[in-house]
């Protein structure tokens, strides 16, 4: 069994405070849309699929509590919209909150001038649609494994591969299962899995806490490496290919994803290691022609100079604390796995225009 980045029932939304992991597992309860805010901004929860997922799930609960029934049907579609706006400004660069405050800003819009639809009936029919985000992101998540693992094996000459991966990328990133994690779960589970590499991920060590945590969990074979270990484990450790997630995809295939990503493509190129993104087509957003638009997120200084609270570098040394940073599309050389399967970069846009015309 996964673990679990969050918990729901109808009324009742609890998340896994990923900041206490692996030392502790606990889950604190989202009363409404200012908590689920700040558990995103805090990266008590974290990954571009599990965000969108919070902060949707966050204004169901607080709608289910009786919020913005208060003035009627204006007065509810006014409170979603505002709702969805501030839930946009936690953490800008991963596109899926921003994709899902959209659809469902449209969806309360297009439901709001029906004139049979009442305020009782919106709230519910808003509920209805958040909730439905956590089943979609599940079987997304199967898909990306399915299509990840059939494709790198076919590309492989050995029957069993080695991956290496950075970040977290599996169920405590998403409504369960993962994207690259997902991949290496899939091998896994069909006996082709010889290794697993992951990165510490610094400076916030997600993959030393959260995907070190997920393996040992489900006794997938795997070591932590340092980031600065990519290289000569990739010369050294028979890497078959890198399979890393994505926070936002954009239409010429460049890709944002957590900040070192771009140097673990550079090198798997230099050693001829396929290189893999994969995310849900709600992490591509189509809008930006390429990565030089995406807008990236600078975190605290503290979390590169300090770690657990204690000063770790130098008083009065300036920091720089990108949390992303864009891979090329030329360097996305394996292909970009979602779960409508794997496309090269440059057949990305192609491929999501048609499935989004249902061709």
């Amino acid at each position: 069994m996964s673990l679990e980045s969050l918990r729901y029932r109808r009324g009742s939304l609890r998340v896994l405070n990923q900041l206490l992991l692996p030392q502790r597992s606990c889950y604190e309860q989202i009363g409404g849309v200012r908590q689920g805010w700040a558990a995103i901004r805090a990266m008590q929860v974290r990954g571009a699929p599990a965000i969108a997922i919070v902060g949707c799930l966050s204004l169901a609960v607080e709608l289910h509590g009786g919020a913005g029934m208060g003035q009627g049907k204006a007065g509810l579609e006014t409170f979603i919209q505002d709702s969805l706006r501030y839930l946009l400004t936690a953490r800008p660069t991963a596109v899926n909150m921003a994709r899902a405050a959209e659809e469902l800003g449209a969806f309360t819009s297009q439901e709001a001038q029906r004139e049979e639809v009442t305020a009782e009936s919106l709230r519910e029919s808003v509920i209805q649609w958040a909730e439905a985000m956590l089943e979609k992101d599940l079987r997304d998540n199967r898909s990306i494994g399915e299509h990840g693992a059939r494709h790198l094996l076919q590309a492989s000459p050995q029957d069993k591969v080695t991956v290496l991966t950075h970040c977290n990328t599996g169920s405590l990133a998403t409504a369960g299962y993962g994207t690259a994690l997902g991949v290496i779960r899939s091998l896994h589970a069909l006996g082709c899995l010889s290794h697993v590499y992951c990165t510490e991920t610094r400076p916030y060590n997600q993959g030393a806490r959260l995907t070190a945590y997920e393996l040992v969990y489900e006794h997938i074979p795997a070591t932590l490496i340092a980031d600065s270990m990519v290289s000569v484990a990739m010369k050294e450790k028979g890497v078959s290919a890198v399979v890393v997630g994505a926070d936002r995809v954009v239409a010429n295939g460049d890709t944002a994803n957590k900040v070192g990503t771009y140097q673990l493509a550079i090198a798997a190129k230099h050693h001829g290691i396929p290189f893999y993104v994969a995310a849900p087509s709600t992490s591509c957003d189509l809008s930006l022609a390429e990565g030089a638009e995406i807008v990236i997120e600078e975190r605290p200084s503290q979390e590169l100079t300090d770690i657990n609270g204690v000063r770790i570098a130098a008083p009065g040394i300036g920091v720089w604390n990108p949390a992303f940073d864009v891979t090329p599309h030329e360097l996305i050389t394996g292909g970009i796995i979602t779960e409508l399967g794997v496309f090269r970069p440059e057949e990305l846009q192609e491929a999501l225009t048609r499935a989004a015309k249902g061709v």
